[in-house]
């Protein structure tokens, strides 16, 4: 009101124009918009960018380790002939997840926008801002049930401070884990607690955030998950876990283990949704993206590997099921870390070990759509991280309210899935595979190659050599062609 009042007083005594009566109206509003954090100055549009090439690899590693590093892929390599199907999925990752993942970093750095504008801008056609969208929607759908998930895992490490979580029995596991998973209050309270968590880290931006964050809970993961399966190395019969998941059994692999092989290679480095578009884009010029992109995928399976070795030994030592999926997270193993020496102790680690991947992931996910409010809107990075926040915890409540049949929305179907399924089918079956294609697509048939080379080389920097002409054939030919195989196997399977 008091800009309107100068306005009106400049209009009577000096009888300025109406062009510029208005002009002076509006940028007063916008000073005003400007100081509650709404919209962003000019200081805070400014690009933030990692330190160093550290921060880079611990964020970039981050987005690519969640839960499914501590049970999933540990056992499906068990499952599908140890050793064996580890050099199927290597030779997979370097087919189909190295070259998109480049690909994916090129499109960040040089365009330093978010994944819609950076679609944009290096196709020169707004139809291209459709696969950017797509990228929005699909970390948007995997948050709905991720931070559900997430929820429990923070539940559980809550618990394990207690003590309660050592006081579980074989008959007790079972009924805790059912009666979390379908109290819905409870799973909703913990979702809460998730978003809340993980937003608060994406408020303090990419130094204070992000980079602080995980440069602290990567190097603290990897020392927890070296004591605990240490520890589980120790227990009697605990070879049989170790001969599970590195036996080289070649008889295992099946043209299924190839399709699994395939998936994985896509899926575990978070592609195709903008994670790793979006935080290149805030990567130094001096970032080797090629090594860089190397040293996640083995370190990624670095983690997996050690996760399975601090889980499936023990499970062996104490003969229990190793197929139990997520039962094993949430059942399995309170069971084994108590009946281990100090395992009060190492329960209490390996949950928050578990909790900390999850979170890293979850950071990730919801910068895609903060940098997009961010870039696109004009938004504050507190008013972003507002607005996604929101529209996590309240779509996503769906999600925790049918987590379970016995969950309060358990029984409520939408084409036959529901909610929490559903945003599962719709992120990793349909916007993940078609967001890696578009990618792959443009930066190997649509946009300027030698932006691709200058992003790759460092403007001359680094010297390809043949490696050039392999990887642009990868990306143009050869990743497509097996993305879409895994997009029909996926949608077969479904």
């Amino acid at each position: 009101m008091a800009v309107l009042f100068c306005v009106l007083d400049c209009k009577a005594e000096a009888k300025l124009p109406l062009f510029t009566i208005y002009r002076t109206l509006f940028m007063g509003i916008k000073e005003k918009i400007q100081e509650v954090g709404i919209i962003m100055t000019k200081e805070s549009q400014r690009q933030e960018t990692f330190s160093g090439g550290l921060a880079v690899f611990f964020a970039t590693l981050g987005s690519a380790v969640g839960l499914g590093n501590i049970w999933l892929f540990p056992y499906i390599t068990g499952e599908n002939g140890g050793a064996a199907f580890l050099l199927l999925y290597f030779g997979c990752t370097f087919l189909v997840g190295l070259p998109i993942l480049i690909a994916e970093y090129a499109m960040g750095r040089h365009t330093r926008s978010n994944i819609v504008a950076a679609y944009q801008k290096l196709s020169g056609s707004t139809f291209w801002k459709i696969p950017g969208f797509m990228g929005v929607a699909s970390s948007f759908f995997i948050l709905f049930f991720y931070t559900v998930v997430a929820g429990w895992v923070y539940y559980y490490f809550f618990q394990s401070l207690t003590g309660m979580i050592q006081e579980l029995t074989p008959a007790t596991t079972a009924l805790t884990f059912a009666k979390l998973s379908s109290n819905s209050i409870l799973s909703v309270f913990c979702q809460l607690v998730v978003v809340a968590v993980t937003s608060g880290i994406i408020y303090l931006g990419v130094r204070k955030g992000i980079e602080a964050i995980t440069k602290r809970l990567m190097p603290l993961l990897l020392v927890l998950l070296l004591i605990c399966a240490v520890q589980a190395l120790r227990l009697p019969n605990s070879w049989g876990g170790v001969e599970f998941l590195f036996s080289v059994n070649f008889s295992a692999l099946t043209g299924t283990s190839v399709l699994t092989a395939l998936g994985l290679a896509f899926f575990k480095l978070s592609l195709g949704i903008g994670t790793m578009a979006t935080y290149a884009s805030y990567f130094n010029k001096d970032t080797n993206m090629s090594r860089n992109a190397i040293q996640v995928v083995i370190a990624d399976i670095s983690v997996s590997m050690l996760a399975g070795l601090a889980i499936f030994p023990a499970v062996f030592a104490f003969g229990m099921e190793p197929s139990s999926g997520p039962g094993l997270l949430f059942m399995t193993i309170p069971l084994i870390f108590a009946k281990m020496p100090f395992g009060s102790v190492l329960v209490t680690l390996f949950f928050f070990l578990t909790a900390s991947a999850a979170t890293m992931a979850i950071i990730s996910m919801i910068e895609v759509p903060v940098a997009y409010l961010m870039g696109n809107w004009k938004m504050s990075r507190k008013a972003a991280t507002f607005m996604v926040s929101i529209t996590v915890f309240t779509v996503g409540s769906l999600a925790a309210l049918s987590a379970t049949p016995d969950s309060q929305l358990g029984n409520f179907l939408i084409f036959g899935q529901t909610f929490f399924d559903s945003f599962d089918f719709l992120s990793s079956k349909l916007l993940m595979p078609l967001g890696g294609l578009c990618c792959a697509l443009l930066m190997g048939w649509k946009a300027d190659r030698q932006i691709l080379k200058d992003e790759m080389t460092n403007y001359g920097m680094i010297s390809l050599g043949w490696r050039w002409n392999a990887y642009v054939f990868l990306l143009r030919y050869v990743s497509p062609a097996l993305v879409i195989i895994v997009f029909l196997y996926t949608l077969k399977n479904s």
